[in-house]
C-alpha cells in the first residue's frame, strides 16, 4: 500500500530486522507482534512503544484491518456471517461456526474468484484481487474481537481459490500458526482447493500438517467439466495422483468435497463409480447438499438420496458423511452476501 511495509505480514525474523534496521532494540519486535496479535489497528494503540518507534511505524508501515460492514447471526445454531471491508473498498465474507470442540472460522483468500465453478456464488460477482496474508489474519482477529472468543480452527474455504494465491496463503499459514501470532496449530487448519494440480504438488513439498480438502463434485471428467472449468486443465486421474502423492509426503488424509446436485451427480451409479476411483486411497468424502444460488437452476439432493450415496461409499470401504448445514437462515455459504452488496452499490 503506497510502497509501505505490510507490518502484519512480516515474520518475527523480518519484524526484528525491520526494528533493528531503524535503530531500535530487538525486544521491540516482540512488543509490536503482541499488539498486532491483540488487533491493534495503528501505532497509537501500541501503548508501551516509544514515540520515535510509533512515528517510524506511521511513516514506513501500514497495518491491515478488516472492518465489519454487515453481520448476520443464525437463530438456530449461533453461526455468524460477516461481510468485511478493507481500506481500498473491497469486501470479502467470513463465517464463524460454533462446534463442541470450539469456534471455527471460514475465511476468504481472494476478493471474488476466477475458477468459474457453476454452482458457486462467489465467481458470479467476478474477481478483483488476491488478499495478503495480513488481510487473511485480519478476518480472524476482527471476528475474535467482535465475538469475544478465541478461534481454534481455520478453514480456507471462503471466497477465492487458496492455491491461486499460493505465496500469500503460504505466508498466512506460517503466521497464523506462529507462537508469536495466533498460535493455531497446523492440524487445526484446512485448505480447500478446486484442484490446481501443480500447486497441490508444490504444497506437498512443504510437508505442512494442515488438512487438504479437494473439491471433486463428480465421479468422472465428463460431469466434473460441466460444473468445474478447472477439470478441463487437470483431469481426475492426474488430480487423484496428486492427492495420493500428497498423502505419501505429508501423512495427512485428503478430504474430498462433493456437492450433491439433484439429477446431476447424485445417482447410485455415480456413488459406485466414485468408490471405484477412490479405492485404496486414505481419504474421506464430505457430501454437501448444494447451496441454492440464483441463476444456476441446481437443486440439492433429498435426504434419502444423500443417505443412499453414503451407504454405497461406506459399503465399498470409502469413509463418507453428509456435512451438517449451519447458518441456513443467513445464507452462510460464501459469495452471496458480497454479490448482493455489489448489486446494491450498482443500483
Amino acid at each position: 500500500m503506497n510502497g509501505k511495509t505490510d507490518l502484519k505480514s512480516l515474520t518475527m525474523e523480518e519484524l526484528t530486522a525491520f526494528v533493528t534496521a531503524h535503530g531500535f532494540p530487538k525486544f521491540r519486535a516482540k512488543q509490536i507482534a503482541d499488539w498486532l496479535q491483540k488487533g491493534a489497528a495503528n501505532a497509537d494503540e501500541m501503548k508501551n512503544l516509544p514515540a520515535e518507534l510509533k512515528e517510524c511505524i506511521r511513516n514506513y508501515c501500514y497495518i491491515s484491518v478488516a472492518t465489519i460492514e454487515k453481520k448476520f447471526v443464525s437463530r438456530y445454531d449461533k453461526t455468524v456471517k460477516y461481510l468485511f471491508s478493507f481500506p481500498d473498498g473491497e469486501c470479502v465474507e467470513s463465517v464463524v461456526m460454533a462446534y463442541h470442540h470450539g469456534w471455527s472460522i471460514c475465511i476468504s483468500t481472494q476478493v471474488g474468484c476466477r475458477m468459474g465453478c457453476t454452482f458457486c456464488a462467489t465467481g458470479k460477482s467476478g474477481f478483483s484481487r488476491s488478499l495478503t496474508a495480513s488481510e487473511m489474519l485480519a478476518q480472524i482477529e476482527a471476528a475474535q474481537r467482535d465475538l469475544d472468543v478465541r478461534i481454534s480452527n481455520v478453514v480456507l474455504m471462503g471466497m477465492g481459490e487458496p492455491l491461486d494465491n499460493f505465496d500469500n496463503v503460504l505466508r498466512f499459514l506460517e503466521l497464523v500458526s506462529s507462537e508469536n501470532g495466533l498460535n493455531i496449530g497446523a492440524r487445526h487448519i484446512t485448505l480447500s482447493t478446486c484442484g490446481i494440480v501443480p500447486k497441490i504438488n508444490e504444497l506437498a513439498e512443504h510437508r505442512l500438517q494442515i488438512n487438504l480438502a479437494v473439491s471433486l463434485h463428480a465421479p468422472n471428467d465428463e460431469i466434473r467439466a460441466k460444473t468445474m472449468p478447472i477439470a478441463k486443465a487437470y483431469p481426475m486421474d492426474r488430480l487423484l495422483k496428486a492427492c495420493r502423492d500428497y498423502f505419501d509426503k505429508t501423512g495427512r488424509r485428503v478430504t474430498f468435497e462433493y456437492a450433491m446436485i439433484s439429477g446431476v451427480n447424485d445417482g447410485d451409479e455415480h456413488a459406485r463409480e466414485l468408490a471405484q476411483r477412490l479405492g485404496g486411497m486414505h481419504c474421506h468424502v464430505n457430501l454437501i447438499p448444494v447451496n441454492t444460488v440464483e441463476g444456476t437452476g441446481y437443486q440439492k439432493s433429498n435426504t434419502e438420496r444423500q443417505q443412499s450415496f453414503v451407504n454405497i461409499l461406506n459399503a465399498k470401504g470409502i469413509a463418507a458423511t453428509v456435512r451438517r448445514t449451519l447458518g441456513s437462515d443467513i445464507n452462510a455459504s460464501c459469495g452471496q452476501l458480497r454479490r448482493n452488496h455489489l448489486k446494491k452499490e450498482d443500483s
